[in-house]
């Protein structure tokens, strides 16, 4: 060919370049993961997100065109998400026996995530619009996008915010907790699938069954509790 680069024109046109690309740098993620025993601080989904907008970049490729071949990913995370009812079941009985604990947890996490951060922010003088955007980040992306759109925020905001929260929730819950002592797995889980969502609740599946268990269960509920308790927060702004 006179021009070399002919080849990539085509194929980055292509969704299944995309799909292969994403999944190549997932198992290499992974694989360094592993490589660090699970370190916290070796996050699979940073890095990945890194090495993936990295490309991006380099390529000059649209987003759009990217998520062409990533929504296949995309697809998976509610089969992914549904499977989590898998361990629940295992583990009912230590789930009904922590009910009131959970609630109680549910109530005071929920209500801290959002009024800490839009207390913090609107100290800083950051306008409404932004607190609005950042008030749902402790929840899963595509609750806290709906919210921060139906209230005025950025949805687009919403969602780095989301992404931020979770990993840092993922690197600091495994020393957080340790230098805590807290040892109770399904407390450890419940704590960081409150205030980190998904991504930590992946990471809570890395470290114990139970304490992803617990941190699913409460990904879900605070999806629920965020959704009523921003409207009522933004009201008195």
């Amino acid at each position: 060919m006179s021009n070399p680069f002919a080849i990539w024109v085509y194929l980055s046109t292509q969704p299944l370049l995309w799909l292969t690309l994403t999944l190549v740098v997932w198992l290499f993620a992974d694989f360094l993961a592993r490589a660090a025993n699970r370190n916290p601080l070796v996050n699979p989904v940073l890095i990945s997100i890194a090495l993936m907008g990295a490309i991006l970049v380099a390529t000059g490729a649209p987003y759009e065109k990217y998520f062409e071949g990533a929504q296949f990913v995309h697809f998976l995370l509610g089969p992914a998400t549904v499977a989590i009812a898998v361990p629940l079941v295992r583990h009912r009985a230590l789930v009904m026996a922590n009910l009131l604990p959970m609630a109680a947890a549910l109530i005071a996490g929920a209500v801290v995530a959002c009024v800490s951060a839009v207390a913090i922010a609107a100290a800083f003088g950051a306008p409404r619009q932004v607190l609005v955007s950042l008030a749902p980040k402790s929840v899963t992306a595509g609750i806290a996008m709906a919210v921060s759109e139906n209230l005025g925020g950025v949805p687009a905001l919403t969602a780095v915010l989301v992404i931020t929260t979770g990993i840092i929730g993922a690197v600091i819950v495994t020393p957080l907790m340790n230098a805590l002592r807290i040892r109770d797995y399904a407390a450890r889980g419940f704590a960081v699938g409150l205030a980190s969502h998904g991504i930590g609740t992946a990471r809570a599946f890395t470290v114990d069954e139970v304490a992803g268990t617990f941190a699913g269960i409460a990904m879900g509920l605070n999806g629920l509790a965020t959704s009523l308790i921003v409207p009522l927060l933004m009201r008195w702004l």
